[in-house]
């Protein structure tokens, strides 16, 4: 059979069909396509289909608001576009190419009439859809015969004008656009653009590519089956079993039931109905949403004015594009979600136990305990410097005179000569202990943080603390340096508390009681003064035994300020290290997990399918 572009032109003139030959754009036809395309508001009637006679009045009638199918539908695409666009440096672009190709069709019929519904007749070979095509019409467009495949190129009827828009969007050239015989059935399926699909089996590449092309961006689909081919494997693996989702804009004919005896029709009906079932597609029975099963004879007229009606009313409802975008949106987040939800997991968040653990392991990577530890010795060695009994201290300065002429003395004086007040590097066995420590710590918040996360993101948030903690190490020993011993001014004393005079004073007074009691000893042996040896001698014991006590009952006094200096010493250093970890680490992982939950509340709304269409076809 010839293709209809080999068809001339006489043959369409016979007064049946009217506006048969190809024609330029109507103005008036132009003005319906851009009616409903002002603004947003437009632009989602377009696809709720909520206007009713939007257009007849070039657009500046007010528009009724919109239906809570659109309002969920602009909701899901808003979602949607933010989940695309938070996502995009953390997701290639092949992941996100779906999601991508669901907003920009849905933009692109946003745009387009909101009056016109599209729906494309599919089918194997042989299973008569152009038949069909034609008894819909009421006279024959698409051409029908034994040589197969017959239909060469997508073929449009619209029962109405301004639908020019949509079939460019189609890309069916203007010699293939044609017009229904002007009946009263007509009327029915005003609104309705009908498009003839080659065969989908064809063993002509082009012809697939023609029906992959436009099932892609068409309103609806009515699916035409033959007894022979209903459960053709490739009608049901590649198209049927897809688009399972999207069975409130399919209807599924089986056409030639005229060649079935008796229930054999029934019965076959059944097993159509059992497979479209194992597809996964959702039967329009008893009231509720899903494709439409029905059967007919293209041939004999059987059964098409049912599906006439079926259509006529599912075009006024007009509600087949928001069906179908919503449906696209619906396969887009089935396909997305092991990428933004992770089962069984109630939230990516960093533990306050991991935090604390975090902190202690940074702290002991800076040395804060040992800093502690190191002021506490010094406090207390200060106190003993200034309540010891000044025998004891003119014995340390002597100690201290004395150390250099020892072996360690030399040593030290033999590492400083020559060197300058240079600090001796830390050893090497240290510096690693310290840094395997910090990407000991930061692995831990890692993991935590990760745990139950989806890969890419857990990915994300990995490569986000192995970032943070390149760093980390360096800027620890900068704090050790600045806040620890190390940066001690030599000479540097801590605090005295407010007791220290009262206890120098004592310690004081027991000297000199010493020093009295030595002297009145020192006068009667001499024979200065009178000898009474006990008085000197209970002054010298006294001061003797008080010196010591005066010492160790400071010492006692110093444990408590010793103790809370040293404290205080080590909680700055754990400060200041534990701010630099959260400003490294913590803070960037848990902006990532921010992240996360963002997207995983847009995916949510994406997911959550709105509020379904109250309009169901009976």
């Amino acid at each position: 059979m010839t293709a209809l572009t080999d068809r001339t032109d006489d043959r369409w003139d016979d007064g049946f069909i009217a506006r048969s030959r190809p024609r330029p754009v109507e103005a008036g036809e132009g003005d319906a396509a851009d009616a409903g395309d002002e603004g947003d508001e437009a632009l989602v009637r377009a696809v709720s289909g909520t206007v009713s006679g939007a257009g007849s009045d070039g657009g500046k009638s007010s528009a009724p608001p919109l239906s809570p199918e659109a309002q969920a539908l602009r909701q899901r695409l808003d979602a949607l576009r933010q989940l695309v666009g938070l996502s995009r440096t953390r997701l290639d672009g092949k992941t996100l190419a779906e999601a991508g190709r669901v907003l920009d069709e849905a933009a692109a019929r946003r745009g387009l009439s909101p009056q016109h519904t599209v729906v494309a007749i599919a089918g194997a070979t042989g299973s008569g859809k152009s038949t069909l095509f034609n008894s819909l019409a009421g006279v024959q467009i698409s051409e029908t015969g034994l040589r197969r495949p017959t239909t060469a190129a997508p073929i449009a009827c619209s029962w109405s004008d301004g639908a020019a828009g949509l079939l460019d969007r189609l890309e069916i050239p203007g010699r293939l656009r044609r017009r229904p015989r002007e009946t009263s059935e007509a009327e029915t399926l005003r609104g309705m653009v009908l498009v003839d699909l080659p065969d989908l089996d064809s063993a002509l590449g082009v012809h697939r590519e023609h029906v992959d092309r436009v099932l892609a961006l068409v309103d609806a689909v009515v699916w035409v089956v033959d007894p022979e081919k209903y459960a053709d494997a490739v009608l049901h693996e590649r198209y049927l079993r897809p688009l399972a989702g999207h069975a409130e804009v399919t209807f599924v004919v089986l056409n030639q039931v005229d060649r079935l005896p008796g229930e054999a029709a029934d019965l076959v009906l059944d097993d159509l109905r059992r497979l479209l079932d194992e597809d996964g597609i959702a039967l329009g029975e008893h009231g509720e949403p899903g494709a439409t099963v029905l059967g007919l004879s293209a041939l004999t007229g059987e059964g098409v004015g049912e599906l006439r009606e079926l259509l006529g009313q599912f075009t006024q409802e007009k509600g087949a594009a928001t069906r179908r975008i919503s449906a696209d949106v619906d396969r887009a987040a089935v396909r997305l979600r092991p990428l933004y939800v992770a089962d069984g997991h109630p939230g990516p968040e960093i533990g306050e136990a991991v935090r604390a653990e975090f902190e202690d392991r940074l702290a002991e990577a800076v040395g804060a305990c040992a800093a502690g530890l190191a002021a506490e010795r010094a406090w207390r060695r200060n106190a003993g410097k200034a309540c010891g009994t000044p025998w004891l201290r003119l014995w340390r300065w002597y100690e201290n005179r004395r150390a250099p002429r020892t072996l360690a003395g030399l040593a030290a004086l033999a590492a400083i000569g020559g060197r300058g007040q240079t600090v001796a590097p830390a050893p090497a066995e240290e510096e690693v202990t310290a840094r395997q420590r910090v990407e000991q710590a930061v692995r831990a918040v890692a993991d935590e943080a990760v745990a139950g996360l989806p890969e890419p993101w857990a990915q994300a948030v990995r490569e986000t603390a192995v970032r943070g903690a390149d760093r980390l190490p360096e800027a620890l020993d900068e704090i050790a340096l600045t806040l620890g011993p190390a940066a001690a001014a030599p000479n540097a004393k801590p605090p005295r508390p407010a007791w220290w005079p009262v206890a120098v004073l004592a310690q004081a007074a027991m000297t000199l009681l010493q020093i009295f009691g030595g002297l009145w000893l020192v006068g009667q042996i001499v024979g200065v003064l009178e000898p009474k040896l006990m008085p000197p001698v209970l002054l010298m014991v006294a001061g003797i035994i008080g010196g010591p006590l005066v010492e160790w009952a400071c010492s006692i006094a110093a444990r408590g300020p010793a103790r809370r200096y040293g404290q205080d010493a080590e909680r700055r250093l754990r400060q200041a290290a534990a701010g630099c970890g959260r400003a490294r680490v913590l803070e960037p992982v848990a902006a990532e997990l921010l992240r996360y939950r963002e997207v995983r509340e847009q995916y949510a709304t994406v997911a959550a399918g709105g509020s379904r269409l109250s309009t169901t076809r009976q």
